[in-house]
């Protein structure tokens, strides 16, 4: 991109722009680089909220912009039910899993239910309770199989924990619907960009 101006304010502010710019188009290739091989089997990259503090939407539009998808953008937006949330409950809710599930779906009729699981046996305490998502959490591609066939038609089913881009396509194979990657936004590395001067540029060139 080219840009003119006075070179006062263009210092003043290139290295917050490029700082920006090379972060969030970090993002976003790195995104691309997950979708690209996810895509082929129509699974959906998604992101999570481990992103820059104050950073949030910035960082989630770029993962749009690397052909990704959001997953809630904070705990207002979707109820995710994840692995100290089921301690606690297992101390003093009722009805296991499944029980949170319905709990949850008593108190947010409006919003989306989403549990962890962490094996076959959970998986199927909770379906009866109909989530609208199963998180599937560090499972290996032959479990992730044999789950997303006894959830098949019941919910959507998303796996997370550790892939890489070495490991997505295995995942992205065994039909789940989608795969959420942390990396995206806490560990993508940042494009490299410098801003130049072009010597003889400008109105008085």
């Amino acid at each position: 991109m080219s840009l003119e101006g006075r070179a006062r304010s263009i210092l003043a502010a290139e290295r917050v722009a490029l700082n920006f710019l090379q972060r969030l188009s970090g993002i976003a290739t790195l995104t691309r680089r997950f979708v690209e091989k996810a895509g082929p089997f129509g699974v959906q990259v998604l992101d999570t909220r481990k992103t820059a503090p104050t950073l949030r939407v910035l960082e989630k539009y770029a993962v749009l912009c690397g052909g990704g998808s959001n997953h809630r953008f904070g705990l207002f937006d979707r109820i995710l039910i994840k692995d100290n949330h089921r301690a606690a409950w297992s101390r003093h809710g009722a009805g296991g899993l499944g029980g949170a599930v319905k709990e949850a779906r008593a108190r947010f009729p409006r919003h989306i239910i989403e549990i962890e699981v962490e094996n076959e046996d959970e998986l199927e305490q909770v379906l009866p309770a109909k989530p609208d998502w199963i998180m599937l959490d560090n499972m290996p591609p032959a479990r992730l199989e044999r789950c997303v066939a006894l959830a098949r038609g019941r919910c959507k089913i998303e796996a997370s924990g550790g892939v890489t881009l070495d490991t997505i396509e295995a995942v992205a194979r065994t039909g789940v619907d989608a795969v959420s990657i942390g990396a995206l936004t806490h560990s993508a590395p940042a494009a490299d960009f410098s801003l130049e001067f072009q010597p003889g540029a400008g109105r008085d060139g």
